[in-house]
C-alpha cells in the first residue's frame, strides 16, 4: 500500500578508523505491493503509559527502558543504548548563534541519548535499529533485562545505515562478523542502501549488510512493513534515511539530535546531516505531521526516557 501523506515519494554521527577509512556513525526476494520490496525534554504523560501483559518487554522496565502500549494492543519499549548521561556538545550545532544556544541555559550539553526502539506487535519482536554494538552498546544486556533474547527478534527496521544505528546487528569473532539476530530479517530503504554502496567509506556498512545478505529485504518510501509500519521520507540527515509510522507512534530515527534546541527551530542542523537543505526541510515537515495527528515520537536520540509528544 503506498501511503501520501506528504507526497511520501547520515543519529550521532561517531568517528573513527575502520580498515582503511574513517567511518562515520551515527538477493532482493518478492514480498507484497502492501509490504516491501526485498534485495531537558517533554516527555510523554504517565497517564500513555501502560504495561502490556502479553510481552515481556512491558513486563520488566528498568531505568534504561520505558514502554508504551499502543492503541492497536502492541507495545513499543525504548531501550537507552549509551551508557550513563549523555549530553551532545554546543560545537555539534554550528547553524545556531551564540545567543540562540545561550538561551537554552544548557552550557554543558543538550540531553540526549542513543536508543533503539523493541515493538512488540502479533506476537513477534521487531527492532528499530541495532544501536551501537561493541562500541559501548548496552541494548543486549537490556534486552536480557526484558526477558527477550536476540534470537526472539524477528525483524529489524533500520533508519539508516551511519555505524551508531547498524554496529550492533553483529558481533566480532576471529572469523570476522556474525549475526547477533539469527532468526531476523533485516529491513533496510532501497535509496538509502543504493547510496551508501557507492559511497567511499563505507566498509563497515559493506561488511554488515553482507553478514545479512540472506536476510536482507529492500523497502521503498511509503511501502506498509509488516506489522502496518509504513516507512516515510525522511531524507537530509543520509541519502534515504526513514522515518517509521506505526499508529500513534513515529519512529524519527535522526531527525533531531538536540531536541531542546530543535523542537522549536528545526532550521538548525546537527553537523552529522549530510544535506542540511533536505534534513531541514523533513525535519519541519515530520515535525507538522506529527503535531497535526497527535502522533508521540521516538527518536534515537531524544534524551531519556525516549518518547516526546
Amino acid at each position: 500500500m503506498k501511503i501520501n501523506f506528504f507526497k511520501v515519494p547520515m543519529a550521532l554521527c561517531i568517528t573513527g578508523l575502520l580498515s582503511a577509512g574513517i567511518f562515520c556513525s551515527c538477493e532482493k526476494q518478492n514480498a507484497t505491493k502492501d509490504s516491501v520490496k526485498d534485495s531537558g525534554s517533554q516527555a510523554v504523560s504517565e497517564s500513555a503509559v501502560a504495561e502490556n501483559a502479553a510481552a515481556p518487554a512491558a513486563e520488566k522496565q528498568t531505568d534504561a527502558t520505558k514502554t508504551i502500549t499502543l492503541s492497536d494492543g502492541s507495545s513499543i519499549t525504548w531501550i537507552q543504548d549509551n551508557m550513563g548521561e549523555k549530553l551532545n556538545p554546543r560545537d555539534l550545532f554550528s547553524d545556531a548563534s551564540d545567543s540562540l544556544y545561550n538561551s537554552l541555559n544548557l552550557p554543558n550539553g543538550i540531553p540526549a541519548s542513543v536508543s533503539t526502539y523493541l515493538l512488540n506487535a502479533d506476537g513477534e519482536y521487531v527492532l528499530f535499529d541495532a544501536g551501537l554494538g561493541a562500541f559501548g552498546g548496552q541494548m543486549l544486556a537490556h534486552l536480557n533485562e526484558l526477558g527477550v533474547n536476540p534470537d526472539d527478534v524477528k525483524k529489524v527496521y533500520l533508519t539508516h545505515l551511519h555505524v551508531d544505528h547498524i554496529n550492533g546487528l553483529v558481533s566480532k569473532t576471529d572469523a570476522g562478523f556474525e549475526k547477533v539476530f539469527k532468526n531476523a530479517d533485516v529491513y533496510v530503504g532501497q535509496v538509502e542502501k543504493d547510496a551508501w554502496m557507492n559511497m567511499e567509506k563505507n566498509d563497515l556498512q559493506k561488511a554488515i549488510l553482507g553478514v545479512y545478505n540472506d536476510k536482507l529485504k529492500l523497502f521503498a518510501f511509503g511501502d506498509t512493513l509488516p506489522h502496518n509500519v509504513i516507512a516515510l521520507d525522511a531524507v537530509g540527515h543520509t541519502p534515504g534515511h526513514t522515518v517509521f509510522q506505526k499508529g500513534e507512534m513515529l519512529v524519527i530515527g535522526d531527525l533531531m539530535h538536540g531536541y531542546a534546541l530543535q523542537i522549536d527551530h528545526p532550521e538548525i542542523n546537527s553537523n552529522y546531516d549530510m544535506d542540511k537543505a533536505k534534513s531541514i526541510e523533513s525535519r519541519k515537515k515530520i515535525l507538522a505531521y506529527a503535531k497535526e495527528h497527535n502522533l508521540t515520537m521516538a527518536g534515537m536520540h531524544l534524551p531519556p526516557p525516549g518518547f516526546v509528544k
